[in-house]
């Protein structure tokens, strides 16, 4: 049954469309500055919108950037093909409340082969994020979760996913990652939330398949500025992946 699976996977891969890019239709991205005299921030790229972010630079926060999301054509788009909504998000989020050791052990082939057979191709040079740790079995399992939400990343990244041991209590470190595809093969799917509910702001992408995940580089960013007092005198590391 598996191999059947396969096979009809392999021949919905060779007609499936590549999404169109969301970073292209977005940026630059012009933020409106509190005083209306003053032009805003113009943000030439998601990276530097999320280093701003991290640093304090820029206050925003994840309904914002959700209006911002909502509001453009080509995330309706991503967001409008998908037939997966609230019920699939729950159901995954049960995987990623487990621990490291356990994390997705059983996941059903049908399940993920329905999931496959929905899915398209995302854009190269589409950007993603994600926050805390990368769970150790992504790489194995070809499956993780990220948000085109910068805000959300942060938020997730500051929910402890377990009791910190005495040396991460000591460093107190908040992990922010940033995705860049590299490659046109990876497969995923917009998450249609719910307007309804807060879920609509976490703007997931659910991967579902590709070929290399890999750490690229990392920098750390103290945080300092009073609008993050959550994240306060914190190390932020910041590890950037390429995904292909």
């Amino acid at each position: 049954m598996i191999g059947l699976f396969n096979s009809s996977s392999n021949s919905k891969a060779s007609t499936r469309p590549i999404l169109p890019s969301i970073d292209e239709s977005l940026y630059p991205l012009r933020w409106p500055a509190e005083d209306k005299a003053d032009g805003g921030v113009v943000f030439e790229s998601p990276q530097a919108l999320l280093t701003a972010i991290l640093a304090g630079e820029q206050l925003l926060n994840q309904q914002d950037f959700w209006q911002i999301l909502h509001a453009n054509k080509v995330y309706q788009e991503w967001v409008n093909f998908t037939v997966f909504g609230r019920y699939v998000q729950r159901s995954f989020a049960a995987f990623y409340r487990q621990s490291e050791d356990n994390f997705n052990s059983g996941m059903p082939e049908l399940l993920r082969h329905e999931l496959m057979r929905h899915a398209q191709y995302l854009p190269e040079s589409q950007t993603l994020f994600f926050g805390g740790k990368l769970p150790l079995e992504a790489r194995q399992d070809k499956l993780f979760n990220t948000t085109l939400n910068p805000c959300t990343a942060l938020a997730c990244a500051n929910k402890p996913s377990h009791s910190p041991t005495k040396h991460q209590a000591i460093i107190n470190q908040v992990f922010v990652n940033q995705v860049t595809v590299k490659s046109p093969r990876v497969t995923a799917f917009a998450v249609r939330h719910s307007k309804r509910t807060s879920e609509r702001l976490r703007s997931e992408v659910m991967v579902l398949d590709f070929a290399d995940l890999r750490l690229v580089n990392e920098q750390e960013i103290v945080a300092s500025n009073s609008a993050l007092s959550h994240i306060e005198d914190r190390l932020i590391v910041l590890r950037n992946y390429e995904l292909r």
